[in-house]
């Protein structure tokens, strides 16, 4: 077709027909029969088996194997039955416990020994290592609320010399988070266990230099202690043990039951003599001179005049730091119980009559205070 009317189109072309076409012949390969024929000879099949064989016995070795190590190391994780081994969680759990206490007696050493002395036995601060306070007063909660809060925690006390040592705390102290815990397990260490005193820095083991071992420590908590039934309680507020009129701790460390200072007897069997104020009357006229500087007794053997009254004019020359002397007799029994107080300060303590011998005389704040005491 045009577009003109008229005139003749394209010639319209189809598809050529082809001639059909035969495929080329082609010759067929083809194999002998023997190489079509498969036949194992008796040798091979005895081979054939004893190989199916070895790689069964294979196989169940391997899954022996690994049942056994399954089971061994399942027992690794969590222990063997009935106790027989620990886990390896708790095993590592107890390595770091104790890691932690040493590390935390070097922090003590560097910070907190100065006042509450090396080994808690108190100085400028309070006493750490009596029983009746680690049983119930010096637990984890309080120890790290005092560390992050400070002294005014426990007797509301703003100007409180206990400062703050939690970097959390406000103002930040010096310790982190990790290194209170660490003080905290080293206060909380039990008597039981011995712990290896380790260099600060390299963390090996401190070699003493006399004698070549290795120092040592143990922990202070007695784990079997228990307080009397009618114990008091130990107060909250470290200042209140020693304020006027209230019970002073005994010699072995724990508070009085009652609120009235313990009598026992005097040798011979007459009444103990008060270590508070001189009694009515006319005061005894020989005085005995005990000085406490430097948390110790600066003279150690004092004479003393037997089966008179007499004074002991006590010096407290260590500021802030509470002392008190007291006396017991050969079979330690305490015959003057007097009331501690900080210093700097001098107080008489009124002794009665004692018998010709030997006493000793020692601060009931600090156990490792003591001296001789020779009535004659």
């Amino acid at each position: 077709m045009t577009d003109q009317p008229g005139q003749p189109g394209p010639e319209e072309r189809l598809p050529a027909p082809r001639p059909e076409t035969q495929p080329a012949p082609v010759e067929r390969f083809t194999s002998p029969p023997g190489t079509r024929k498969f036949e194992l000879t008796p040798e091979r099949a005895a081979q054939i088996v004893r190989q199916s064989s070895n790689a069964r016995w294979v196989s169940f070795l391997a899954v022996v194997i690994v049942v056994l190590f399954v089971a061994l190391y399942w027992f690794y994780e969590l222990g063997g039955p009935l106790g027989v081994t620990t886990s390896r969680l708790e095993t590592e759990r107890e390595a770091q416990q104790v890691l932690s206490v040493e590390r935390g007696y070097n922090i003590y050493e560097a910070n907190c020994a100065r006042c509450h002395g090396v080994d808690g036995e108190g100085g400028i601060g309070p006493v750490l290592n009596r029983q009746d306070k680690l049983f119930q007063h010096l637990n984890e909660s309080y120890l790290h609320n005092i560390l992050t809060v400070g002294g005014r925690y426990a007797c509301g006390n703003a100007d409180s010399q206990m400062p703050i040592w939690s970097n959390e705390g406000d103002p930040p102290g010096p310790l982190n988070y990790i290194q209170i815990e660490e003080v905290i397990a080293f206060i909380r260490a039990e008597n039981t266990q011995t712990f290896t005193k380790r260099d600060p820095e390299l963390m090996e083991p401190r070699i003493d230099p006399v004698t070549g071992e290795v120092e040592t420590f143990t922990g202070w908590v007695d784990p079997n202690y228990e307080p009397e039934a009618n114990a008091t309680p130990f107060p909250a507020c470290w200042a209140d043990e020693f304020a006027e009129g209230s019970p002073a701790p005994s010699e072995s460390g724990e508070p009085p039951a009652s609120g009235e200072p313990p009598a026992s007897a005097a040798p011979g069997g007459s009444p103990g003599p008060s270590g508070s104020a001189a009694p009515s009357g006319a005061p005894s006229t020989e005085s005995v001179e005990i000085v406490a500087s430097g948390i110790q007794f600066t003279t150690t053997d004092v004479l003393a005049p037997a089966n008179v009254d007499f004074t002991i004019s006590f010096d407290n020359q260590d500021a802030n730091v509470p002392h008190d002397v007291d006396i017991r007799d050969a079979s330690n029994a305490v015959i003057v119980d007097s009331q501690p107080f900080p210093g700097p300060e001098v107080r008489e303590v009124q002794v009665g009559a004692l018998a010709p011998g030997t006493y000793t005389f020692f601060c009931s704040v600090h156990p490792n205070m003591t001296g001789t005491l020779t009535a004659q």
